[in-house]
């Protein structure tokens, strides 16, 4: 039986992506390979938290709360092998399955909808970390063989963090790594503002409408931050 870091565990409603607003259980598991500048869980992250606890452990209390979805975020939960056997337990106990990652790494593993969130350059920490680390996190965030491989054996969706209010650069880099990534554009495409502030999110979004009609993407809200504000467990 394996054993993972686990920052929390709750039941919420999705915030983020195409089933925004689903009623959802929560499995944050902790650890990265990668510090975004504006990563908003940075105890999953940066600096890690939580109990080591056994994956039949964490399955049983998802499968207490009776909610028929369940999603595996971070942190990033693709680093950990322990995440493909409670992915297959939630499989064999009828739970419908999100699992978010940055798609730096591929493993195979049950999923119902592979959430990526590739890191634009707007993620690098310089000024905030040791060189070294800005330098791990520039040669890791963008790997195109994961995101080729997760393309090909997943039904996903992507989600890009951007932030309009410096321009629209995020968006060529992310039409750069579409054309990158065979068959990627046949997958949902969603812009999420970069944000922690209701106000500040709803503003950036208003200024991302006519890109995503231009283009044919979708804006994701976070939701979670409106109805809760910058919390934990939400």
């Amino acid at each position: 039986m394996a054993n993972l870091r686990i920052a929390e565990v709750f039941t919420s409603v999705q915030g983020e992506g195409i089933w925004v607003g689903t009623p959802s259980v929560f499995v944050r598991v902790s650890g990265c390979n990668l510090r975004c500048v504006w990563c908003d869980t940075k105890y999953a992250s940066w600096t890690p938290e939580g109990p080591v606890r056994t994956v039949e452990q964490v399955l049983q209390e998802v499968l207490r709360e009776n909610v028929r979805h369940v999603v595996l975020t971070g942190g990033e939960p693709m680093l950990f092998e322990g995440v493909a056997e409670l992915a297959s337990a939630l499989r064999a106990a009828g739970r419908i399955l999100t699992i978010e990652t940055a798609g730096t790494i591929f493993r195979p593993l049950a999923s119902d909808l592979m959430s990526i969130s590739p890191k634009l350059s707007n993620s690098s920490p310089r000024g905030h970390l040791s060189e070294s680390w800005v330098q791990r996190h520039e040669s890791i965030r963008l790997d195109l063989e994961p995101l080729r491989h997760l393309v090909q054996h997943f039904d996903c969706q992507f989600k890009f963090v951007v932030n309009p209010d410096e321009g629209l650069g995020d968006l060529d880099e992310i039409e750069h790594l579409l054309a990158q990534v065979p068959g990627a554009d046949q997958h949902p495409i969603l812009l999420m503002a970069e944000g922690t502030d209701s106000e500040i999110l709803q503003r950036r979004q208003r200024l991302l409408v006519e890109p995503c009609i231009d283009r044919g993407w979708r804006i994701s809200p976070r939701m979670h931050v409106d109805l809760f504000g910058n919390t934990k467990g939400t």
